[in-house]
């Protein structure tokens, strides 16, 4: 936009309407600039206005025309169309973009020394440890998760903080921003934030070192009451009722609500977080916490809900509508136990009202363990059956609520995956060795310090059986429908161990790649290290293949994979999906006989279920 000095007879108007500059001279406007939309405005500094053409809808149905009335501003830059009043303080060193409506706000400045929240230090994990993350506005659950789990190595470390340094210094404004059609009202305090188009701002108490990446398909709103320092909030979050949050980093689509308190956390892609608290933790895509008893401290979580020390009121529940889910890689249960998943620093359980950790379990995914006494009982693969898990494959997909062109972090949903298969034929092999080395006359068996009855054993046995051969026809039924015929691995990237860097799922060869292409200078941007991200998760089919086939022909006892045998695998696919949906339905039943669930709600399920041999061919 280009700006003209005032003539003197706008000076006189803007006089004779009670504006006042400490010098005229240093005020510029448009060339549409019309003062008579001007009412008590002292103005310091230079100061830069746009045009007053349009009115403003201050709420549903009242228009007001833009103007500025009831201000001080000294070193501030408005765009055009802007409704500007009642700033009790002042507006400092601030530049505003077009349509926006600020009202009923004590202070917006920007101080020396702002950094808009971009290159903080935390520490997640380790409340006391030393800084593993650093924050930036691009930050995505894959670069975190990756920083995080890496931050041992210290060469790799140092490039990874010089290149986000770098990333910052090119993009960071010189002083604070607002962006177009932003709506800031009934406001106490925002310093040294940069707010981006169409966000949303309603009696805030203090905004202060903060990036709000809001967007016009993807709008950010920020509520009554909520203090947020040193922290980015991404595309499409909401932060309201008075939420405290220091240190944090909100990713896409998350909500934060009702007194929830947040320090040096993390919450990425559709977390919802209510009531509690968190500390020092990793929350990776779909997160939950609603109570207020609920503290996440110190961990790392994904597609997880986290329950209460008081409150275990539905995590086991399984039909209802108010039901969370037994969620796909992590979650307490009502009695307490735990459901044990693939994860990528171990597992935890509930044991007398406190979080324990289990590292050895890793290897037993989609396990129960829970506490009689002091005797830990292990239930392998009891949850693959279970009606929570059916629901949760058939829900997660839906509960996306990024829209387009606002999904940084990447999730994969896939509940059978080279990385959880990887873990069941592990946690197989292991049931089969203790059956072996006891024999299967005997009651229970020992696993380090856990028992595992032997009904529960055989039963683990089956269940990590059913899921193989569900998981080995789903993706042969994908590779044949995709080529028409059964077309061996191109690739031989993707054999080997899998990982998973919240929500990503990749090769272990294909990180350690990243790895050493840091170090070594090939990904030098961060724009770099975020398209590797992308291309291994387009690339992941591929990969899943490599790693599948492999394992067809060592199930099956191949050498190669034929017609024959692929028909042989469909069948044992069918087969296992029949069991396993048999299963589900009697969990199912016996939840309807205890009489926790409606007649309506039941019956739609078991619908639900009858429909499940549409997905057999």
């Amino acid at each position: 936009m280009e700006y003209r000095k005032l003539t003197e007879e706008e000076i006189i108007t803007l006089e004779d309407r009670n504006c006042w500059a400490e010098d005229w001279s240093s005020i510029y406007v448009s060339d549409d600039f019309k003062p008579n939309y001007m009412h008590r405005v002292m103005l310091y500094g230079e100061v830069y206005i746009g045009a007053f053409e349009k009115n403003i809808e201050v709420t549903k149905g009242f228009l007001k025309h833009s103007g500025i009335n009831n201000a001080t501003l000294r070193n501030v830059t408005v765009g055009d169309n802007c409704l500007i009043e009642n700033i009790g303080s002042y507006i400092n060193n601030y530049t505003i973009g077009d349509d926006c409506h600020l009202s009923n706000i004590s202070t917006i400045e920007t101080t020396d020394g702002a950094t808009f929240g971009e290159g903080n230090l935390i520490s997640v994990l380790n409340e006391v440890g030393d800084g593993n993350l650093v924050f930036f506005k691009e930050l995505n659950s894959q670069f975190a998760a990756f920083m995080v789990k890496h931050c041992q190595d210290k060469e790799l470390k140092d490039k990874i903080r010089r290149i986000i340094r770098e990333e910052i210094a090119m993009t960071s404004p010189e002083r604070g921003t607002i962006g177009n059609r932003v709506k800031i009202v009934n406001t106490k305090e925002i310093s040294n934030t940069v707010i981006h188009d169409d966000c949303e701002i309603n009696g805030a108490s203090r905004l202060s070192d903060t990036t709000i990446m809001s967007s016009p398909n993807a709008n950010v709103y920020i509520g009554t009451g909520v203090i947020c320092e040193n922290s980015i909030v991404c595309d499409g979050s909401s932060i309201i009722n008075s939420v405290k949050m220091q240190d944090c980093f909100v990713g896409e689509a998350c909500h934060i609500s009702n007194g929830f308190t947040a320090s040096t956390s993390v919450f990425f892609a559709n977390s919802y977080m209510s009531n509690g608290e968190a500390c020092a933790a990793f929350c990776g895509p779909f997160s939950a916490s609603h109570h207020k008893s609920s503290l996440l401290i110190g961990s790392m979580f994904s597609f997880y809900n986290a329950g209460s020390a008081t409150n275990f009121s539905n995590h086991a529940y399984k039909m209802g509508p108010m039901h969370w889910g037994i969620l796909e890689r992590g979650t307490k249960t009502a009695s307490g136990a735990y459901v044990l998943m693939p994860a990528t620093i171990g597992t935890f359980s509930v044991c007398f009202g406190k979080l324990m950790h289990h590292p050895d379990t890793r290897n037993l995914p989609f396990s129960y363990l829970t506490a009689y006494g002091s005797t830990m009982y292990l239930s392998p693969g009891r949850n693959i059956t279970t009606v929570g898990l059916y629901r949760d494959i058939r829900k997660w997909p839906k509960r996306d609520l990024r829209p387009e062109g606002a999904q940084k972090s990447i999730v994969n949903q896939d509940w059978l995956s080279p990385f959880s298969v990887g873990e069941i034929i592990r946690g197989k092999e292991i049931l089969e060795k203790l059956q072996s080395a006891s024999g299967e006359d005997v009651s229970s068996y020992n696993f380090h310090e856990y028992v595992i009855n032997a009904s529960s054993l055989k039963k683990g046995i089956k269940y990590y059986d059913i899921a193989l051969r569900i998981y080995m026809g789903a993706v042969l039924k994908r590779v044949r429908k995709r080529y028409q015929g059964i077309v061996p691995p191109t690739t031989e990237i993707g054999l080997g161990d899998w990982n998973d860097l919240a929500g990503l799922l990749l090769p272990d060869s294909e990180e350690q790649r990243m790895v050493q292409d840091i170090k070594n200078g090939t990904l030098d941007t961060v724009e770099k290290i975020l398209k590797r991200f992308e291309d291994i998760n387009d690339n992941y089919r591929a990969y899943q293949w490599a790693w599948t086939y492999r394992l067809i022909l060592d199930y099956y006892g191949l050498t190669e994979l034929t017609e024959e045998s692929a028909e042989k695998i469909r069948h044992d696919y069918i087969e296992a999906r029949r069991v396993w949906i048999a299963e589900i339905r009697k969990d199912a039943e016996k939840e309807y006989q205890m009489g926790d669930v409606e007649e309506h709600v039941f019956n739609n399920f078991v619908n639900s279920l009858d429909h499940e041999a549409d997905y057999e061919d």
